[in-house]
């Protein structure tokens, strides 16, 4: 089960999904939830299945292209909803995966129904990886490899990560982590978000857990400049589509480029403009626009680039599980879950 997107090209984006105001949906009625049908979708694991049936306290049934016989309301369990079943009966979708910007494109999103999602220990897994490039390219882990391969011995310069600076995109909860472990190391984390927060003075202790500072999307040209790694954990919104293009990329000065975020953020043609000019040192891409990407796409011969085929936040069950009982306690409690998503702004 992947879990930072879904295969394909990105879809149109929905007007609810769009950066424009929409008011929450409400919390389902204890009774509506009470006799609510629970549907889950046919690519689920069995054992998964039976955790969610035991969750909710019914049993499941697939969910059908059409919609269920029964005119009872029903909550979805699964990655992505058919047309059908987008009506006022739909009281709550969880969401396997963290990114619902397919599901949210697909169509438009019943105004009354609940949608939460699925984080569970991604943003962990996701930070290790970017961890693990940068150790690999400050090691010469490339070089040493090539090397290796040709049965050529040449002393290779190595370099330290403390004290240099990552740019880290996205400031929730994938971002945050990735700051944490970066900053472990001794690395200069400095969030981008929306819009700009207070952050801690020079030389005192961190605020803004995860980074040293946050700033506005607006202001990042200068921190750009001074990056080391640029990291995007960005979703895909109205507001991200193309947002890595040809003025972002004309601004850093030597940075590798990491995408563990969604793909369609990155204007390619500006990213390999930037690698061919030495702007962008290297490129690690874990998500594309379109995926699965066909031999011959160029994005396999960029230079100084690797593409891991979306393996930087594999969801597992667990992770299912723990989110959707946590979204559970809270509503059949009266509580808004911790992760639901704003369908407005698209995560």
């Amino acid at each position: 089960m992947t879990g930072n997107t879904a295969a394909g090209q990105s879809p149109p984006f929905s007007p609810l999904a769009c950066g424009l105001p929409v008011p929450p949906a409400p919390l389902p009625a204890p009774d509506a939830l009470a006799r609510a049908l629970l549907l889950v979708s046919p690519s689920l694991e069995a054992g998964l299945v039976r955790e969610v049936e035991r969750i909710a306290g019914r049993p499941a049934q697939t969910l059908p292209e059409g919609p269920p016989p029964s005119g009872e309301p029903y909550l979805c369990v699964g990655g992505s909803l058919p047309g059908a079943l987008r009506t006022d009966r739909l009281l709550w979708f969880h969401s396997v995966t963290a990114g619902t910007d397919r599901l949210l494109g697909a169509g438009p999103w019943p105004a009354s129904a609940l949608l939460t999602r699925t984080v569970g220990r991604m943003g962990e897994r996701m930070a290790q990886y970017v961890l693990g490039w940068v150790l690999a390219e400050c090691q010469a882990v490339p070089e040493f490899t090539a090397q290796h391969a040709r049965a050529h011995w040449e002393q290779l310069r190595t370099e330290l990560i403390a004290g240099q600076t990552a740019v880290i995109y996205g400031t929730g909860r994938i971002g945050a982590a990735v700051g944490r472990l970066l900053g472990a190391c001794g690395i200069r984390t400095v969030g981008v978000a929306r819009t700009a927060r207070s952050g801690p003075a020079p030389g005192s202790a961190r605020t803004v857990p995860g980074f040293d500072r946050v700033i506005g999307a607006a202001e990042d040209a200068e921190a750009l400049g001074g990056a080391r790694w640029v990291v995007s954990t960005l979703p895909l919104t109205a507001a991200t589509a193309g947002f890595f293009g040809p003025a972002r990329f004309a601004a850093v000065r030597g940075a590798t480029f990491v995408n563990v975020g969604r793909g369609a953020t990155v204007d390619l043609a500006a990213l390999e403009s930037a690698l061919a000019d030495g702007r962008v040192r290297r490129a690690v891409l874990d998500v594309l626009a379109k995926e699965p990407a066909a031999p011959e796409d160029p994005v396999w011969r960029l230079p100084r680039t690797v593409v891991t085929s979306h393996s930087s936040g594999i969801t597992a069950e667990e992770d299912v599980v723990g989110d959707f009982t946590a979204a559970w306690e809270a509503v059949t409690a009266g509580r808004r879950p911790e992760l639901t998503v704003d369908v407005g702004r698209g995560y």
